[in-house]
């Protein structure tokens, strides 16, 4: 459910992409600060543009310095300076992983010492921000309803994440919530999952788990969803895209908007392109799991 939302880098600014990457690093030091260090390995692509967008929103600058990073063997590099907000999206990234982590260990009854080690990380975490964890909590749970349930309808299967999303993005926002804001990151929320559904169809058709485009169309395997059902999933991920478009120009924006621009209109077509849809290449089985940075050095 993490790392697949990413900029598209032969059209990003140098000043864009120097940005991202010390937003990227003041999410790390976040982590470190309002959830502890071990919190620091759960840090994605995710969370840097979270960083990014909610900062340009609500209109709060980002103030860069160079500062020391272990990763980089003591030498300073710029590094967005760590406020209340950034801590409220180190900390959203936290409440995310850790359920992401429960849901290892109910659909593959693995990772248990894992979410051992991150539950204090997620108890600061919930503490700092209880909105977030209380809305994290009953959308995750509604979703495990759903799915428990095998719900055979694409967008209802979808919704509990992107109403989590759009919650959050609310509480995180606050006054400079608007409707358009919520139903861009409503969007936002429903395209990850998809995106993870489509991504693990195999190894969910394999292990007999829930997937919706497993229950909504009952392909053997992903070969056979895009042969048969190709055209219903790309008017399916066209239809989001057109609606984030008309979001965006809804939303104020009060700095430099390239960034957001390149990740929400290039980055995520072009990563729908390669997981959902890389596995069609002249007859060939292509590798589609999303390249998830391993730790934040990686994205450095």
């Amino acid at each position: 459910m993490f790392g697949y939302i990413q900029y598209d880098k032969p059209y990003l600014y140098i000043k864009d992409f120097e940005l991202y990457r010390a937003m990227y690093c003041g999410v790390c030091k976040g982590l470190s600060k309002a959830c502890g260090q071990i919190a620091r390995l759960g840090l994605s692509y995710d969370a840097a543009f979270f960083n990014a967008v909610l900062h340009n929103i609500k209109n709060t600058d980002v103030k860069i310095e160079k500062q020391s990073c272990i990763t980089k063997f003591g030498f300073k590099h710029p590094m967005a300076l760590v406020d209340e907000l950034t801590e409220e999206v180190a900390c959203l990234n936290t409440i995310l992983v850790y359920y992401k982590l429960t849901d290892d260990v109910v659909d593959e009854r693995k990772g248990g010492l894992r979410r051992r080690v991150f539950r204090g990380a997620f108890s600061r975490a919930a503490a700092h921000c209880p909105g977030i964890a209380e809305s994290v909590e009953r959308n995750m749970r509604l979703q495990a309803e759903r799915e428990n349930a095998l719900c055979d309808s694409i967008d209802l299967a979808a919704d509990a994440t992107a109403v989590m999303l759009r919650e959050c993005s609310d509480i995180l926002l606050q006054d400079a919530a608007t409707p358009q804001s919520g139903a861009l990151f409503y969007d936002i929320g429903k395209w990850i999952y998809l995106m993870d559904a489509a991504d693990d169809y195999d190894e969910d058709a394999a292990k007999g788990r829930y997937n919706p485009f497993r229950a909504a169309y009952g392909c053997k395997d992903k070969r056979e969803l895009l042969q048969s059902h190709g055209q219903d999933l790309r008017f399916l991920f066209n239809t989001l895209f057109y609606d984030m478009r008309e979001q965006l120009s809804g939303i104020r924006f009060h700095f430099n908007r390239d960034l957001t621009d390149n990740i929400i209109l290039r980055g995520l077509p072009q990563q729908t392109e390669r997981v959902v849809f890389g596995a069609a290449c002249g007859g060939k089985s292509c590798k589609t799991k999303a390249q998830k940075p391993k730790n934040k050095e990686s994205e450095k």
